[in-house]
């Protein structure tokens, strides 16, 4: 199957991460059909990658500023049957791109997400990869584990946070891929639109997310006999730079979390919105909080930290979403896009995001 894979830049200062991505794209086993960078809305970055990779379609936000914009900007050009998403700070093992196309022998798959793991600090820096990609993949996917220092209190539960797979995502049918890592079959947007803007990250201060939550609950709508799956085999690493590996990053991160799950109930109903929601509350954050003090209990004193960080965790995203559910306004759809199913989306007014 052709593959176009998509990544989204927005600003210089991840220069190297984004051609760290590109090179690992570049190097695939399932060679790309395209590589399609989207800028977004900053002409000097543009102008600098452009001339910088001259094999790959770059291009600038057609739309309104925000990962949203960005990622539809790149499926209107996307010329694959398939259309992958990669973050600009994150690099893909050589068998990502096969591991995602393999999972569409089943025509009922419309949309495969992957593995990804943190490159927390201390690892190899871009420009490393940069300069030596080959043998840091290599040894990277070799044994496809986080990299650098994770701190003691961080608990992989709450690895969503800095963009990862956590702990709790089990292989297999699932009701929404996570945005850095998934792809879709070019059919999928013509089914159920675009990615909508006003619920994830655009321009400010807040984290936001949750636009490709939205988009997979609209596209399973449309075509309920579709799956989406996550595979395992399809890994990338994730850079977590050192401000997002503390507590206060977490405590916000949560915090936008909140808000942004309040927009995608509001858009699609809380029984889809908080459907998955659930089982991690109820199931898969006691049973952290139980590892952590039993862990601290055996002289691991970062058990309670974490066991700390999930109460605090849950806690702030929970408020995070009552504040959201009060002071919500609905947003747009792209323009040239099909506009979203169902309820129209919203975003907690006054509110500012960031990616």
């Amino acid at each position: 199957m052709k593959c176009s894979v998509v990544i989204c830049a927005f600003t210089d200062e991840r220069w190297d991460d984004v051609h760290a991505a590109v090179e690992s794209v570049r190097r695939q086993r399932h060679a790309p059909h395209e590589i399609i960078v989207s800028v977004d809305h900053n002409r000097d970055l543009y102008v600098r990658l452009k001339a910088s990779l001259p094999d790959v379609i770059v291009v600038e936000n057609r739309h309104g500023r925000g990962l949203s914009g960005g990622k539809n900007t790149g499926f209107e050009l996307a010329a694959g049957d398939i259309v992958a998403y990669l973050d600009d700070d994150a690099v893909a093992a050589p068998g990502w791109l096969a591991a995602l196309a393999a999972g569409y022998a089943d025509r009922d798959v419309i949309g495969v997400g992957g593995r990804t793991l943190p490159l927390w600090p201390g690892s190899p820096s871009s420009a490393e990869l940069a300069r030596d990609h080959a043998a840091i993949v290599a040894e990277l996917a070799a044994a496809p584990a986080e990299v650098g220092r994770r701190p003691r209190w961080f608990p992989e539960e709450f690895d969503w946070t800095v963009g990862c797979t956590y702990r709790g995502m089990v292989p297999g049918p699932i009701r929404n891929l996570m945005g850095g890592n998934c792809s879709f079959r070019a059919e999928a947007f013509e089914i159920a639109g675009g990615f909508t803007t006003g619920i994830g990250r655009s321009v400010g201060k807040r984290p936001l997310g949750c636009e490709e939550t939205e988009f997979c609950i609209r596209l399973g709508r449309r075509r309920p006999d579709s799956v989406l799956l996550f595979d395992d085999r399809a890994v990338i690493w994730h850079r977590v730079p050192a401000t997002r590996a503390r507590f206060g990053y977490l405590r916000a991160r949560c915090y936008a979390e909140g808000l942004s799950k309040a927009l995608v109930t509001r858009s699609v109903g809380a029984g889809d919105g908080l459907a998955s929601e659930r089982a991690h509350v109820l199931k898969t954050l006691p049973r952290g909080v139980l590892r952590g003090l039993a862990t601290a209990g055996r002289g691991d004193v970062g058990g309670l930290g974490r066991a700390g960080a999930i109460v605090t965790g849950l806690s702030v995203t929970a408020w995070g979403y009552l504040v959201g559910s009060l002071t919500a306004a609905a947003p747009a759809a792209p323009a040239g896009l099909a506009a979203p199913a169902a309820d129209t989306a919203v975003a907690p007014g006054g509110v500012e995001v960031t990616r």
